[in-house]
């Protein structure tokens, strides 16, 4: 077999490195934006750091029964987040419970359904609510909603008691009822809807022109192209904005401090009288606490920091492997 010799590349045939010089301002623009990305690992490290120096001392004193300790007896060394964290949970789940459901229909109509004066308009409307100071918010919770929600509490333990969460222990209205899990549950809802809503609806609305028409082209309702189409792609958005919503949630002080009444020991009965959080038995004994007092607050305000950093990062991962989460990373 003849071999055949390649004809040599000249100079103009031979393939170029492309390179292109970095202007000033693009340098400094990427310098602002990784010196802003490191400032928040840095600003989250030290936060976390803090925390830990502060907690030592309650460590040292009841050591890891701080995670399995309901009381909170400083004197005695007998304290703990066993009761009080579970309960902050509590009333984040109850909120979600609410807010998520409410969000992302809303958000729908939003995107989907409402013709676009009215859809700005509303979009307006819930960028306010989201503007809304807690402390209003509270006092809304506390002097219209819970009078009027106290028959609803009474109607759910009255038909649902063969649900435990639902069962009242001693049924005395309203006394029982009043400054309950439940109420602070639906209190914080109000603050997580608007966020829950507009994430979703961003997400909603970025969802691909050409599927959405071509599911109309094959004979899909509206309804059909949303459930096919949108809500598909934007699993991603749902997701990132259900996690900020549980943050938002689990670190809520002002309007749960308005409405509930401070116990220390876990109770699952959602419409009993009575309730707790980190974030409002920090806000209620800081000033008040001793040293050691004050290290235990910290050591508690440190197990919500890590356990919402943990819930965080689940939903980036999750995120990143969905539709919409990967569109965007690209």
């Amino acid at each position: 077999m003849a071999v055949v010799d390649t004809p040599a590349l000249s100079d103009d045939d031979r393939p170029r490195a492309i390179t292109s010089r970095t202007s000033a301002g693009d340098r400094v623009f990427r310098g602002v934006l990784r010196a802003a990305g490191l400032s928040m690992l840095v600003i989250t490290a030290s936060i976390l750091v803090f925390l830990v120096l502060r907690s030592l001392p309650a460590f040292q004193a009841v050591g890891f029964r701080f995670f399995t300790t309901s009381t909170w007896y400083i004197g005695t060394n007998q304290f703990g987040i066993a009761a009080i964290l579970p309960l902050g949970v509590l009333i984040a789940v109850i909120a979600l419970v609410i807010a998520v459901p409410v969000g992302i229909m809303t958000a729908l109509v939003i995107s989907e359904y409402a013709p676009v004066r009215l859809r700005r308009l509303l979009i307006a409307v819930i960028d306010l609510m989201a503007a809304i100071p807690s402390i209003v918010v509270a006092l809304f919770g506390l002097y219209f909603l819970q009078p009027r929600i106290l028959g609803f509490n009474s109607w759910l333990s009255h038909h649902l008691a063969f649900i435990p969460v639902f069962k009242i222990l001693l049924p005395n209205f309203p006394s029982s009822y009043a400054s309950s899990t439940f109420t602070a549950g639906v209190v914080v809802s109000l603050l997580v809807i608007p966020i829950i809503t507009s994430l979703s609806r961003q997400v909603f609305s970025q969802a691909p022109q050409g599927e959405r028409e071509a599911a109309y082209a094959l004979g899909a309702t509206r309804w059909g192209m949303i459930r096919t189409v949108v809500l598909p792609f934007g699993r991603a958005g749902m997701i990132g904005a259900s996690m900020l919503g549980l943050g938002r949630a689990l670190g809520e002080t002002i309007a749960v401090s308005f409405i509930l009444t401070p116990i220390f020991g876990f109770s699952a009965h959602v419409l009993q009288s009575g309730g707790n959080s980190v974030t409002f038995m920090i806000a209620n004994f800081i000033l008040d606490a001793g040293s050691k007092g004050i290290s235990a607050l910290m050591a508690a305000g440190m197990a919500l920091f890590v356990m919402t950093i943990g819930v965080n990062t689940i939903a980036a991962i999750i995120i990143s492997r969905s539709r919409s989460g990967a569109s965007t990373n690209d």
